[in-house]
């Protein structure tokens, strides 16, 4: 029998398949596809030959502004919705009205609401991160971790929760000794999913939300411009950032608590 390749072999292998793929692609189904000189679909050279041509400061600039627009709507995202999950607990009766906010919550469409958040919050001062991105980036993240946190709480085993009780344990006791600990690897997972969808709520907030420097005006400006490789380029930084914030949650989590197999 054939030894297996590693994980991290297997992940090379699929990276360069792509790269060849998407190469391939571009000179030839994709050769004519444009405006004038312009390829919607560039080649891997010519997008790297873009991050070249504006250099890290530009990234740098761009990037640190949605990250922490991300960041911060991160952090209330998903310290509001494991709030209402652990009132939920708390108050049972509630569960229908936070779960109705929370779908809501998830289906409202982002192009309606944009301009009536922007027109609420203000928009915001030369370099200073968006209100209106940072309240998407929260939003992102609310439905998925009020969901899986009220799932993993009310996976709490019943004899342990019998025996907190028979003990004169009330449910916030309940909730200290044996549900948080129960729901732990499914709060830790959901942590994980928000980190990419944070960071994509920040992104679509700073179309709306007028300011000057962030991941959403450079990649507006690019298209404009028609500079395809740029957009590329910003797409991809994008993608390999948002892998890295969820990577880094998932090792953080991993190292918090070996004990679960949710956060993986």
């Amino acid at each position: 029998m054939a030894p297996r390749l590693p994980h991290w072999a297997l992940s090379a292998i699929g990276a360069v398949a792509l790269v060849a793929g998407w190469w391939i692609l571009s000179i030839t189904v994709f050769a004519n596809v444009g405006s004038g000189n312009t390829k919607a679909i560039p080649t891997p050279l010519q997008v790297i030959q873009g991050y070249a041509d504006v250099g890290w400061g530009f990234y740098q600039r761009n990037f640190s502004v949605t990250l922490l627009e991300a960041a911060q709507g991160y952090l209330w995202g998903n310290g509001i919705a494991l709030l209402f999950a652990a009132i939920v607990l708390l108050v049972p009766r509630l569960e229908g009205v936070v779960m109705q906010v929370a779908v809501i919550s998830y289906c409202i469409p982002i192009v309606a609401i944009g301009p009536l958040i922007l027109l609420i919050l203000g928009v915001p001062g030369s370099g200073e991160p968006s209100k209106t991105a940072i309240f998407f980036a929260g939003l992102s993240v609310f439905f998925t971790t009020v969901v899986g946190s009220l799932l993993g709480l009310k996976s709490a085993d019943k004899a342990s929760l019998d025996v907190v009780a028979v003990y004169g344990g009330g449910r916030w006791t309940q909730m200290r000794k044996v549900r948080i600990v129960a729901a732990l690897p499914a709060i830790l997972t959901a942590l994980q999913i928000a980190v990419p969808a944070t960071f994509l709520g920040a992104v679509l907030g700073e179309y709306f939300g007028k300011v000057e420097v962030g991941i959403g005006p450079a990649m507006v400006i690019a298209q404009q411009s028609l500079n395809s490789p740029r957009v590329w380029g910003l797409a991809l930084a994008s993608g390999a950032v948002a892998l890295i914030g969820y990577s880094l949650v998932g090792l953080i989590t991993r190292l918090s608590a070996p004990w679960t197999k949710g956060a993986a």
